[in-house]
């Protein structure tokens, strides 16, 4: 199994409702892909320490679970994935940083 990890940082504040929107998008259409086979999210839980981020602070972990190279190469032309990222980008600006990696 490789995990596929990633960090999200929305520019201002979202509402957590549409928080949780964005993110059960995503889980709508990586697990429909075929190419996932699990899939987790959290929110991130903020501390005083964030005031201090050296990159961004997050809004909330992704982890995605894929079978193999393959899959995971998959994930990145999901078809609707695309108009997904434009459609939430134009409603709440984000920045993404991720991790592909095996077990912790």
């Amino acid at each position: 199994m490789i995990n596929h990890t990633m960090i999200v940082s929305f520019d201002s504040s979202i509402p957590d409702a549409e928080l949780d929107q964005y993110l059960a998008d995503v889980e709508q259409l990586m697990l429909g892909s075929g190419h996932v086979a699990t899939f987790a999210a959290q929110r991130h839980l903020r501390v005083p320490g964030d005031d201090h981020a050296p990159v961004f602070v997050a809004d909330a972990i992704i982890r995605l679970g894929v079978a193999d190279r393959a899959a995971l190469d998959a994930v990145f032309t999901v078809p609707g994935a695309e108009d997904l990222i434009r459609r939430w980008q134009s409603r709440h600006p984000y920045r993404v940083v991720w991790a592909n990696h095996g077990a912790l």
